[in-house]
C-alpha cells in the first residue's frame, strides 16, 4: 500500500446538495462521547484519477474512545477505502482530500509518511479482510507479531515470546505455541485471520480498524473474537468495523454508516438503523440477510418422485495426519439437484472431506463413488475425463488462480472445446450470471476485491456445467446482496440442471437457506445429520446446539421485515 499526503478540500458553494446523501450526521442521535474523538474527518473524498473512480464522496465521520462505528454496504461502496484513508493507506494513485481531519491528536492534513508510520500500530491497528495477502509468507506467526512488539517497544525482549502466546490465546488460536512457529501457508483461512488480529492488537492501539475481521471464522470463534472486541471497547479502545455481516455489526456497533457508491445514504444508532431503516438501500441489505432460524428458500421438490441413485457417495471415509484423524468414518449420499450442507468449527474436517470428494486426497479407509462407479480409487489418467463433472468453488480463490492470468483466461480455460470467439462470449455470460461486468475480463486476480475474486471462482466452476459442485465457503467474502444473488443463482442452476451441491460453510444462515440435509462435524466425525429444518430447529447433539447458540442475530425489525 502507498502512504499518502491528504490535502485540504475547499468547500464549493455552487455544488448542489446530493439528494441521495443522508442528513447531516451531526444531527443524528447517537451515544454521547465523554472524550474528544480519536479520529474526526469532514468531507472526506478519495478518487483514483487513473481509473476515473471517485471511491468516497464527502464522508464525515468521528470515532470516540470506547465507541464502535460500523461501515456497511456492498462491495465497491467505499467502505475499505474510507478505513484505509483514515491511516494514510488509501492505495496506489489515490488522491485524498478533506476539509478537516484529525487523528491521534494531530492534524492529519499535515502528516507525511513518517508521521503516518508512527501513528500506525501504536495508535491504530489494522485488520484486513485477506490475511493471506497481509501476512508475510516468509515469516512465522511469532516473527510477525514480535515485529510489532519490538517496533513499538511494548514489552521487554525477554517477555515477547510469552506475550505472543497470550495474544494468540486471546484470539482463540488452538495450540498457540505450535501455531506461533508456523508460516501463513501452513494455517487454515480461519487460523490466518486470528494470527492477523493478534498482530493488530499486539501494541494495544487506541483505535482498531477491522475490515471484515470475522469473515473466515466459524461461529464459535467468531463469538470469541466479538467478545474480545467488545472487551477492548469497554476498556476504552475505539473500533471502526467494516462488515457485510449485519448480525455481527449489531453485536458490536454503537453507530452505523450505510454506504452506497461512495456516499453515506443512512447513519444513526445501530439498533435504529437495523430495526427501523429509512433508506430503501438499507432495507434491501437487511432483506438479503440469511438467517439460521428462517425457513429455507429452496426449489420445490416433487414429493412423489422417487430419488435416483446418488451422483456422489462416500462410505466410511477416514484420513489421519500423524496421530490426528482429520476425517473419521464419514459417510454420505448426494443426489442430483440436492444440497448437503456441512458445518462445524475450523479443524472439524470439513475441508478435508471436500478434498476427498474431489479426488485430490486419497482416503486411508473407505471410498468415494461418482455416478455409481469408483472415484477415489481411480488412477489420475482415468479420473481426468470425469473431472468436468465435479468442480470446486474454493474458500480462497487467490490460492487457486494463476496470478499471471487475466479474468478472461481464468474463466475461459475450461471452455477450450469452444471456438475462441465463442469462449469470450461464454466468459461474458458467466461473469454476468455472478454479477460481474465484462470490463473485468482484462484484469488480474490481485486487481480485484475479495468479493470479486470469489465471484470469478464461481463463474469458472460453472463453465463446464458440472453435475456436482463442491462449495467450500463459496460466499464467505461476499456482501449480503451479492451473496443472496449467488445463492439464488446456485438454486436456479440446481432447478435447471439438477446440479448437486456439497456445501461447506461456517455461516449457518447460508447453510439453512440452501440445504436439504445437513452434516454437523466435530473432530473429524459426524455428530449429527438429518433434514436441514429438523437439525436447525431441534438439534439433538450438544455441539450442534452450541453452534446454533453462537450465531449472532439481528434485532427484530420494527417494519416486520424477514430475518
Amino acid at each position: 500500500m502507498t502512504e499518502l499526503a491528504i490535502t485540504r478540500a475547499h468547500s464549493d458553494p455552487d455544488r448542489a446538495p446530493d439528494p441521495d446523501r443522508a442528513p447531516d450526521p451531526a444531527a443524528a442521535p447517537g451515544p454521547v462521547a465523554a472524550a474528544p474523538p480519536l479520529v474526526a474527518v469532514e468531507d472526506l473524498r478519495v478518487c483514483f484519477p487513473a481509473s476515473g473512480v471517485e471511491a468516497v464522496r464527502g464522508l464525515s465521520l468521528s470515532i470516540a474512545p470506547g465507541e464502535c462505528v460500523a461501515l456497511v454496504g456492498e462491495s465497491g461502496s467505499g467502505k475499505s477505502v474510507t478505513a484505509r484513508a483514515l491511516i494514510g493507506l488509501a492505495g496506489p494513485g489515490a488522491k485524498v482530500r478533506a476539509s478537516a481531519f484529525r487523528a491521534g491528536g494531530g492534524d492529519a492534513l499535515t502528516f507525511g509518511p513518517r508521521e503516518w508510520r508512527r501513528l500506525r500500530g501504536r495508535f491504530a491497528g489494522l485488520v484486513l479482510q485477506d490475511a493471506l495477502v497481509s501476512l508475510d509468507p516468509l515469516r512465522t506467526v511469532e516473527a510477525e507479531i514480535t515485529e510489532v512488539l519490538a517496533e513499538h517497544d511494548v514489552v521487554p525482549r525477554r517477555a515477547r515470546k510469552e506475550r505472543v502466546r497470550s495474544l494468540l490465546e486471546a484470539v482463540g488460536m488452538p495450540d498457540p505455541q505450535v501455531r506461533a512457529r508456523q508460516h501463513p501457508h501452513q494455517l487454515s483461512g480461519g487460523l490466518r485471520q486470528r494470527a492477523l488480529i493478534a498482530s493488530a492488537i499486539a501494541a494495544e492501539p487506541e483505535l482498531i480498524i477491522a475490515d471484515e475481521p470475522t469473515t473466515a471464522l466459524d461461529v464459535t470463534v467468531q463469538a470469541q473474537i466479538l467478545r474480545l472486541l467488545a472487551d477492548r471497547k469497554a476498556a476504552g479502545t475505539a473500533l471502526l468495523m467494516i462488515s457485510h455481516d449485519l448480525a455481527v455489526v449489531a453485536a458490536v456497533a454503537d453507530r452505523v454508516l450505510v454506504m452506497k457508491e461512495g456516499l453515506v445514504v443512512e447513519e444513526g444508532p445501530a439498533r435504529e438503523v437495523l430495526t427501523t431503516p429509512r433508506h430503501d438501500y438499507t432495507r434491501a441489505l437487511l432483506a438479503a440477510v440469511p438467517s439460521a432460524s428462517a425457513a429455507p428458500r429452496r426449489p420445490d421438490r416433487s414429493p412423489g418422485a422417487a430419488p435416483r441413485g446418488p451422483v456422489l457417495a462416500a462410505m466410511g471415509l477416514s484420513v489421519a495426519y500423524g496421530s490426528r484423524r482429520a476425517v473419521d468414518d464419514v459417510s454420505f449420499r448426494l443426489h442430483a439437484g440436492e444440497t448437503l450442507g456441512v458445518v462445524g468449527e475450523s479443524g472439524s474436517g470439513k475441508t478435508t472431506l471436500a478434498r476427498l470428494a474431489l479426488g485430490l486426497l486419497a482416503p486411508d479407509a473407505g471410498e468415494v463413488i461418482l455416478r455409481g462407479g469408483p472415484w477415489s480409487g481411480l488412477p489420475e489418467r482415468r479420473r481426468r475425463p470425469l473431472r468436468p463433472a465435479v468442480q470446486v468453488i474454493a474458500q480462497n480463490p487467490l490460492d487457486s488462480f494463476d496470478p499471471r492470468h487475466t479474468v478472461g483466461r481464468l474463466v475461459a480455460d475450461p471452455l477450450s472445446a469452444l471456438p475462441r470467439r465463442r469462449r469470450r462470449e461464454r466468459a461474458v455470460e458467466l461473469l454476468g450470471r455472478v454479477g460481474l461486468p465484462p470490463e473485468l475480463l482484462g484484469r488480474r486476480p490481485r486487481e480485484l476485491s475479495g468479493g470479486q475474486r470469489q465471484r470469478v471462482a464461481i463463474a469458472r466452476a460453472l463453465a463446464s456445467r458440472p453435475e456436482v459442485l463442491i462449495c467450500d465457503e463459496p460466499v464467505s467474502a461476499l456482501d449480503v446482496s451479492i451473496q443472496a444473488q449467488v445463492l439464488d443463482l446456485l438454486t436456479e442452476i440446481q432447478a435447471e440442471d439438477g446440479t448437486a451441491l456439497l456445501f461447506i460453510s461456517h455461516d449457518l444462515g447460508v447453510v439453512r437457506r440452501l440445504s436439504d440435509r445437513v452434516l454437523v462435524m466435530k473432530d473429524g466425525r459426524v455428530v449429527e445429520e438429518g433434514d436441514a429444518g429438523e437439525v436447525f430447529q431441534h438439534p439433538r447433539h450438544p455441539y450442534a446446539r452450541e453452534l446454533l447458540a453462537a450465531v449472532p442475530r439481528l434485532p427484530e425489525r420494527a417494519d416486520g421485515g424477514d430475518r
